[in-house]
């Protein structure tokens, strides 16, 4: 097994992706109220994530990873195009399900959601740019497992709920994250290279650091999310996972 496809492994296994919260979404099996906080808490990763995305990339010393970095940026920010960027997209989900823009922008974060952004703002600027990508890794390659898990619930609620429910930008990030999938994959074989050797012990064991950190992070959002409905469930044992 190569180290991607060991990374790989580790990614699609993870809490992160595999846990009681996704399970019930995909369903769509939330209330009303927990369909609003989602909607609100995930905003905020909408957000943010061109700024984080923006602090690893000047961090980056290996210009080809900066490089395959910078794809993923362009396509945050529309390829070009103003109005399909990505957090605009967001926006008109959240007016579809009759969310208000300035109640979600100002409402407190929980501190799950916190947690999970603030951290992987420190994962994504760490000046051990070996964890950082490992970060970076970790989040692109879980990403259509995530997406396969908010779709289907998201349909099921349009369908029985929120009949003018707009979930462009869900389907429009599922489409693309082939393309982020293999520009990391792109990022990890330049450092390999660059490294000709390959990387060493310790390098692939800060990245897998950096991996596991940043899926501990969001495993901990996800049960943020189910302890507002199930309050005696225990909390995360890595939500203060420090990066």
């Amino acid at each position: 097994m190569t180290f991607h496809q060991d990374m790989r492994r580790l990614v699609l296994g993870h809490g992160a992706i595999n846990n009681a919260y996704l399970t019930r979404f995909r369903a769509g099996n939330v209330s009303d109220r927990e369909f609003r906080e989602f909607a609100i808490e995930f905003y905020n990763f909408a957000r943010f994530f061109p700024r984080i995305l923006i602090s690893q990339l000047v961090n980056t010393e290996d210009e080809q990873v900066a490089d395959e970095l910078t794809k993923v940026l362009y396509s945050e920010l529309g390829d070009g195009q103003s109005r399909h960027r990505h957090e605009l997209l967001y926006r008109d989900f959240l007016r579809s399900a009759g969310v208000d823009i300035h109640d979600a922008m100002t409402r407190p974060m929980l501190p799950s959601t916190r947690s999970y952004i603030e951290g992987m703002e420190r994962l994504y600027s760490d000046g051990n740019h070996t964890r950082a990508l490992g970060a970076s890794f970790g989040l692109e390659n879980m990403a259509i497992t995530m997406w396969d898990h908010l779709i289907p619930g998201l349909t099921q609620l349009k369908n029985t709920r929120y009949p003018q429910m707009d979930i462009t930008y869900f389907t429009f990030h599922r489409e693309l994250e082939s393309s982020h999938e293999e520009a990391m994959e792109h990022a990890v074989e330049a450092v390999q290279c660059a490294a000709q050797a390959g990387l060493s012990d310790g390098d692939k064991e800060d990245f897998r650091t950096g991996v596991t950190a940043v899926l501990d992070y969001l495993e901990g959002f996800w049960m943020g999310l189910e302890r507002q409905t199930f309050p005696d469930k225990a909390r995360h044992p890595t939500y203060h996972h420090a990066a």
